[in-house]
């Protein structure tokens, strides 16, 4: 088989994409389309970063590779949280499937890579890898100092920082827009100077690179990019957003052509997105509703917080944990991204939470109060949907999500701040995650200008490794899409398939081994400091 290449990016829709390629700014992916495959890419509940690239990267879904936020639960029962990490992915990836056949992976800028997995092949990990870190984070031992000799590798802007991607969701000043455009313009050009780089002198069978600023930009501003939200009169200021808004996706579309010039013309090329976008003005205060309901009560000392209007409390994880009279609370909203209620437990050491005996009626009755939520302005009800865990999250790991999961109506995102109201509307709408993402590829092995029902995202894992020449385990959720193939490719080759694997990653084994990771007092302080800035810690 040929070589595959995946380029990831992050939140893409085709609400976006296709007027973009259609007013020729994106005039290579144009016509990458044309003579490919496409199609809308369900993603998974909620629709989210982690559990969705974790999704694609598996070919299970949350509860079967055990990821369903930016933060685990440490058990099932606790209310601590902590950051995860790639050791929360419960089963094979597509990096380890693959390096279990010999193919050689790269796999550039994807979350949970850290600590680095044992593939064969290179990782750079994504996600919030501290700039400091990433040394310890490249694998094998010795491709951090390789890639130092590229002129544009730049450790600070290749990693995020905590206090500027608070700014896609939380918002930023005028005058701070334009530079944090050009901060991720820079940061696709130098991942792709990287990417670039080992596929020349490190060539792998399976290249993944995952571009983040898609997300980040449409997060901060939909109302400049989407030509729904454009009128007819803007300012000086509004224009130039919009010029540099589309100046970020020319570059890309240039950055794309360069990847898959460099791949030639016998490479299959799949390009995904983890979930899709839309717009949102209205901020669901998820825990003073059921402060209202009599299912949560706040420390004494905790009142309404100043600048919750519109906010969601990115800054705010985890500060639940002192937050909250836990002697009161039985039900809380641990972080706005997983748009998931967890129910306190009762432990054998004290007599506060749900007991056991007590567990299926408390749950039933707060998802029965949640579907009579009502919008306090419209009088709409402000759940569309309301799923258990067993529901949301079938598998071996469902025990480690939320109890319950809610899926607000309309454009509305939960907030887990301490507001005076349940509902507020933004001044100005922003971008949020939908879960209608994208899918495209082209290549030899795909059909030219076919547009496909929709597949889900678990499905891109089967894609991959087929391309790649892998077997495909029958434990997959994912199917291959067989009607995304050229019908004489599939006679010619034909998928293969695995009776079964034993669970678990199965780390890849060589003599290549991932180095002992271990930071320094310096390190650890920044990693502590983080932490204390996220609520961790006090």
């Amino acid at each position: 088989m040929s070589k595959t290449i995946l380029v990831g990016l992050d939140g893409a829709t085709f609400t976006v994409l296709d007027p973009l390629m259609a007013n020729g700014t994106m005039p290579f992916l144009r016509d990458l389309v044309a003579n490919g495959v496409r199609a809308s890419l369900r993603s998974v509940i909620p629709p989210l970063t982690p559990p969705a690239w974790t999704t694609l990267m598996t070919g299970k879904r949350p509860g079967g590779h055990g990821v369903f936020d930016f933060f685990q639960k440490e058990t099932p029962e606790s209310r601590f949280f902590r950051f995860a990490s790639s050791n929360d992915i419960q089963t094979a990836t597509i990096w380890s499937l693959a390096s279990d056949e010999g193919r050689r992976v790269t796999a550039l800028n994807f979350p949970l890579m850290f600590p680095p997995p044992n593939v064969n092949g290179s990782v750079v990990p994504g996600g919030w890898m501290p700039w400091r870190q990433l040394r310890l984070g490249c694998h094998p031992a010795g491709l951090f100092d390789r890639l130092k000799t590229l002129p544009s590798f730049d450790p600070r802007e290749l990693s995020h920082d905590a206090s500027l991607e608070e700014k896609a969701l939380e918002g930023c000043a005028a005058e701070e827009y334009a530079d944090w455009i050009a901060l991720h313009c820079r940061r696709e050009q130098r991942w792709t100077e990287v990417l670039l780089y080992l596929m020349r002198e490190e060539p792998a069978d399976l290249t993944a690179v995952l571009f983040d600023g898609v997300d980040k930009l449409q997060h901060l501003c939909w109302r400049f990019i989407d030509p729904a939200f454009r009128t007819d009169d803007p300012t000086t200021w509004e224009q130039e957003i919009r010029r540099l808004c589309e100046g970020y996706f020319r570059q890309l579309d240039g950055l794309i052509a360069r990847i898959v010039e460099q791949a030639g013309p016998e490479a299959s090329v799949v390009f995904a997105s983890d979930h899709g976008f839309g717009p949102s003005s209205d901020v669901v205060y998820l825990n003073t509703w059921l402060e209202q309901q009599g299912y949560l009560a706040w420390a004494d000392d905790q009142a309404v917080q100043d600048g919750a209007s519109n906010r969601v409390g990115i800054s705010q994880i985890a500060r639940h944990t002192f937050e909250m009279d836990w002697s009161r609370t039985i039900a809380y909203a641990a972080t706005p991204s997983s748009q998931g209620i967890h129910i306190v437990g009762r432990d054998a050491a004290s007599d506060v939470g749900v007991p056991v005996e007590s567990y299926d009626r408390v749950r039933g009755e707060l998802m029965a109060a949640l579907r009579q939520f009502r919008h306090p302005v419209t009088g709409r009800p402000v759940v569309a949907e309301v799923w258990t865990r067993e529901e949301a999250f079938p598998g071996p790991h469902m025990a480690m999500g939320p109890d319950l999961t809610v899926v607000l109506e309309g454009d509305a995102v939960v907030s887990i701040l301490r507001s005076d109201v349940t509902v507020k509307t933004r001044p100005e709408p922003v971008g949020t995650h939908r879960p209608e993402g994208v899918f495209l590829a082209g290549g030899p092995l795909f059909r030219r200008g076919a547009r496909l029902p929709e597949i889900h995202i678990e499905d891109v894992a089967t894609v991959l490794l087929y391309c790649t020449g892998v077997s495909l385990p029958a434990e997959l959720d994912g199917r291959l899409p067989l009607d995304a193939f050229d019908p004489e490719g599939l006679r010619l080759n034909p998928p293969r398939f695995e009776a079964s694997r034993a669970p678990g990653p199965e780390p890849f084994t060589s003599e290549q081994t991932t180095p002992d990771l271990a930071y320094d007092a310096e390190e650890e302080a920044l990693v502590l400091k983080r932490l204390g800035a996220l609520g961790y810690l006090e």
